[in-house]
């Protein structure tokens, strides 16, 4: 048997599995990301003849293979969204990228500088790239198929996915921000830098990144409904496929034009799904692209267990992980109490959805994408280590928990309007 076989033979049944496990786990406390995290560290750890998974060698593999990803999880996540974009309709959501997301970012860096000894540089890249939320690892916090009723999503399920996708957007500025910083002061403090990014890196480039993706859906959702001609108006012919068009498209052309592509194309989807929100061929696009997504999610970590058999943790210490648990057990529920005070959520439904940030495949493409940018005077394997036991120990805990806690607080509420 080669290694070209035993890649077959587990596509095929990684393949399968994304199909069956979804029906077969649903209402258990265990998640399809968890499943396949497992698999891909005990398949590694069998003698089989598999090819080795290095992101810190493979890095530019690494970073293309979770843009994608990402990317597809965007769209899906914008045209699933029923509820009009406005500034109190998505208040939760505003309050989350508002104090939330630089506060996660802030208080990150801080804790790996002190706890880590890590330089200024390196600290805040590690915030930047768990700043960003991924509850395409924790089905239950994301909001279902999408239907024409704009009240038909609970909270703590829109606020969670609508912050996923613009957060993983607005986390380029603050990588960039550790970018700049390292190129302008090495491993110590500088304020030069501060001036060009905010200029560049944060106001032109999420301009465009709005611009662009209000442009590309507006014009997409003219062609998919209202274009006279027949053959061109694509909802007559329901073919799901359309939407990695959509998806590629307003990515690229964003991308060209300087701006933000993660940004515009989840401003895509939700200018898509504006375009005709009763309309069927809404659904036909989003179970597309909920099937690409999931298969390309389980394949993601199925490797990301690769890595973590093949040694991917051999790096981390003992502040690393203690690092990494801070983040997720204090640093995200309590910066998420503090976004929520004074919303309309409730205690219990404010503390779940500050619990849920879950991290997953943005950080790890942030991770992948900075590394090319410029070196942090931390070694690699050490970053990659602390990021991947912060996405392993959040697939683990928010997939175990996720299933009975968001059960329980939909028979509360049920209990409660009864």
């Amino acid at each position: 048997m080669t290694s070209a076989d035993a890649v077959f033979a587990w596509l095929g049944v990684g393949a399968l599995l994304a199909a069956v496990l979804p029906r077969i786990l649903a209402g258990r406390p265990l998640s399809l990301p968890l499943v396949f995290l497992l698999c891909g560290i005990g398949v590694y750890l069998l003698p089989l003849p598999l090819p080795v998974i290095d992101p810190v060698d493979d890095r530019v593999v690494a970073e293309h293979v979770t843009e994608v990803v990402v990317i597809i999880s965007l769209m899906g996540a914008g045209l699933a969204l029923n509820r009009p974009v406005g500034w109190h309709r998505w208040g939760a959501t505003w309050r989350l990228l508002g104090v939330t997301m630089p506060s996660t970012f802030l208080i990150t860096g801080l804790v790996a500088w002190w706890l880590l000894d890590w330089p200024p540089a390196a600290a805040l890249l590690l915030g930047a790239v768990l700043a960003p939320t991924d509850p395409v690892l924790a089905a239950e916090v994301r909001v279902g198929e999408p239907t024409d009723d704009e009240h038909d999503e609970d909270e703590v399920r829109f606020a969670l996915t609508s912050e996923a996708g613009l957060n993983d957007g607005l986390a380029f500025p603050l990588t960039y921000a550790a970018v700049a910083l390292a190129a302008a002061a090495g491993s110590g403090w500088s304020a030069g830098w501060i001036g060009p990014w905010a200029a560049q890196d944060l106001a032109y480039k999420c301009a465009v990144g709005v611009l662009g993706g209000l442009l590309a859906g507006r014009l997409l959702g003219w062609l998919f409904f209202r274009t006279r001609s027949r053959a061109l108006r694509l909802s007559q012919h329901r073919e799901g496929f359309v939407a990695l068009g959509a998806t590629f498209l307003s990515y690229g052309v964003t991308e060209l034009a300087g701006g933000y592509g993660f940004l515009a194309v989840f401003v895509t989807a939700c200018a898509i799904r504006g375009a005709e929100r009763a309309h069927g061929y809404q659904n036909v696009l989003h179970d597309f692209m909920e099937q690409v997504e999931r298969l390309l999610t389980a394949a993601v970590l199925f490797l990301l267990g690769a890595f973590i058999a093949l040694g991917g943790l051999s790096a981390l210490t003992w502040q690393g992980a203690v690092t990494a648990c801070v983040v997720l057990l204090v640093i995200r529920p309590l910066s998420g109490w503090a976004g929520l005070l004074r919303s309309s959520l409730g205690s219990r439904e404010r503390w779940v959805v500050a619990a849920y940030g879950v991290r997953g495949i943005g950080s790890l493409y942030y991770l992948a994408y900075a590394l090319g940018q410029h070196g942090f005077a931390v070694p690699e394997r050490e970053l990659w280590a602390v990021v991947t036991f912060t996405v392993l120990a959040s697939v683990v805990l928010h997939g175990v928990t996720a299933g009975p806690v968001i059960a329980r607080l939909d028979r509360l509420r049920d209990t409660q309007s009864m």
